[in-house]
């Protein structure tokens, strides 16, 4: 059976004459009566009943030509299909984040990438970014927001763009502002001596190395050491451990975006930590959906910046 076979049958179910279908096609007629024999023979059961005045359509054709019909016009719709994937206006996207971009840059990336290409499948995984890397270097997923090890020292098969820098803040317990148990200035911003004294809640430095040496940077840079009161990989958790009152956590300020009850977001005064975002991908990957999400990262950095 081939797909010239299935076109003969459905002419003639179109016309229910030989003559007319053989002309429609472009055929002299024996021909296709051979090639509509050929195709009863293969499928085991007569497709006509023919007459020296009529053809009908069997009830066996009959059941058959929608299916028939289908597969015709998915043939005729694959040229357009291949040119969609080709050009990464159709397909899959594998999108991997840490928990700290959901409330940052992932929701504008992901809209306007959606926005611009609906029929792109887009599959969102919430990983470490120690986890995303190693996934990606192993030839799993399409691309990830991670934050970079130290040194931004990736491994050689993948890319990196940095996309955001935001400086830290502190995530405090609110009855702890309330009865004065962390002083704030007149600005409201927190002294790092107040925020030494503090039990700290942090991600796992195996995890996320350049948050974790960040936050522990600051306590050092301020002659202090981080007293390390629980760990945890997600940014969710770590909130709802401040709204428990079990500590504070030094936090990106996108975080002002995750609204807890309990939990005050804080400015930190002096210098302040800066942590980097950024999107990490398979180096070389062409892939059209790659490509195109790529495109649109650097358009939204660009209103970014502007």
């Amino acid at each position: 059976m081939d797909i010239r076979q299935l076109r003969h049958f459905a002419a003639v179910a179109q016309t229910l004459h030989f003559g007319q279908a053989a002309a429609m096609l472009g055929m002299t007629q024996p021909p296709l009566s051979q090639s509509i024999m050929a195709l009863e023979r293969e499928l085991g059961a007569p497709l006509f009943r023919r007459t020296k005045r009529s053809v009908l359509l069997t009830p066996f054709a009959a059941a058959l030509l929608p299916h028939v019909r289908a597969v015709l016009d998915g043939m005729a719709a694959l040229p357009e299909i291949a040119r969609r994937l080709r050009e990464g206006i159709s397909g899959q996207l594998a999108l991997s984040f840490v928990s700290t971009a959901d409330y940052g840059i992932l929701p504008e990336l992901v809209r306007r990438y959606a926005s611009e290409f609906p029929d792109v499948a887009i599959t969102l995984t919430e990983a470490t970014s120690d986890v995303q890397i190693a996934a990606l270097a192993q030839g799993k997923g399409d691309v990830g927001l991670v934050i970079p090890p130290p040194g931004a020292v990736f491994p050689d098969s993948l890319a990196y763009l940095p996309l955001v820098t935001e400086p830290l803040i502190a995530a405090v317990p609110e009855s702890w502002l309330a009865d004065g148990h962390m002083n704030v200035d007149a600005a409201g911003r927190l002294a790092p001596e107040t925020v030494i004294s503090a039990p700290l809640i942090l991600f796992p430095r195996q995890s996320a190395p350049a948050f974790h040496d960040l936050v522990t940077g600051y306590y050092a840079a301020h002659r202090g050491r981080a007293r390390i009161a629980q760990e945890a990989i997600q940014m969710q958790t770590i909130i709802s451990l401040v709204s428990a009152g079990m500590g504070i956590a030094l936090v990106p300020a996108s975080l002002r975006n995750l609204s807890r009850t309990g939990v005050a977001y804080v400015d930190l005064a002096g210098p302040t930590p800066m942590l980097e975002t950024g999107l990490a991908w398979r180096t070389g990957d062409n892939r059209p959906t790659v490509a195109r999400f790529l495109e649109v990262v650097r358009e939204v950095l660009g209103l970014v910046a502007a």
